[in-house]
């Protein structure tokens, strides 16, 4: 590698099953950018600092469980971060560390593929840092989030903090919605096998998204198709926060369509 190389990373734990280093290393390429991205794990959000000093790293990605916790170790975040509460991508400037979240509007840009977000009802699974960042896009959207989570409590606290409705997750059966997103990650490779919800709810819903990109199609894609719902994966959602990420790093706009090509490859290869 060139003195002059940059190194950039994916942060979580697991980590190993990232699309991240494939797909930022491709638009890399094709940007005559000099910079190679990497996956690595940590245990704790402080290590991830502690990496990013050490291996001169200029810029991050973090994923889970670090979204949330990673915060109160960096120097700045953006407002639209702080009001999310979790950040998914660090800038290395200067000697500081600047968080923001590009969560938000990889979602937005995905669900506007395929409906209109305006005076919709959106069910959110989870209640960690993707469905915050989830609440955060369909509120600035104009859409209507309600929490659905298996922790009341954290749950409960979500919701009161975006002033929207809670709903324990064992209730998901009384919501009527237009769409659900799952946030968490139930039925992520390699537990491929497992739903975060039972099938005979998906019928309340006209469209279902899983934010999970790996395997392409989850159980609970699956199993809204089967229900007749329009199902969306987890692969634009995950192309567009990327890109953004890019856009961050280096002023630049990034080859989208090339992303996007290489992660539908690879998906499709490990599914046949």
């Amino acid at each position: 590698m060139k003195n002059n190389s940059k190194t950039f990373a994916v942060f979580g734990n697991p980590v190993e099953h990232s699309l991240s280093p494939l797909m930022h290393n491709a638009a890399f390429e094709k940007m005559n950018i000099d910079a190679r991205y990497v996956a690595i794990r940590a245990e704790k959000a402080r290590d991830i600092l502690t990496e990013i000093k050490k291996s001169n790293i200029h810029g991050a990605s973090i994923t889970i469980p670090h979204k949330t916790t990673v915060m109160e170790h960096l120097d700045e975040s953006s407002d639209s971060s702080v009001r999310i509460g979790a950040v998914n991508t660090i800038t290395c400037s200067n000697g500081k560390l600047m968080g923001d979240n590009t969560d938000w509007t990889g979602l937005i840009l995905a669900l506007r593929e395929s409906m209109e977000i305006k005076g919709k009802v959106f069910a959110i699974l989870g209640a960690g840092g993707a469905a915050r960042a989830a609440i955060f896009g369909i509120l600035e959207e104009g859409g209507h989030p309600i929490v659905l989570n298996r922790t009341t409590i954290k749950g409960k606290e979500v919701a009161r903090e975006f002033g929207c409705d809670f709903y324990p997750l064992t209730e998901i059966g009384k919501i009527k919605g237009d769409c659900l997103i799952n946030t968490t990650p139930v039925g992520m490779f390699p537990d491929m096998g497992k739903s975060p919800v039972s099938r005979d709810v998906l019928q309340n819903f006209r469209w279902v998204m899983d934010i999970i990109y790996n395997p392409l199609k989850t159980k609970l894609l699956k199993d809204a198709g089967e229900a007749g719902c329009s199902p969306i994966t987890g692969v634009s959602m995950f192309v567009h926060q990327g890109a953004e990420q890019i856009k961050i790093w280096t002023g630049l706009r990034p080859p989208i369509d090339l992303m996007k090509k290489v992660v539908m490859e690879k998906l499709r290869n490990e599914r046949d």
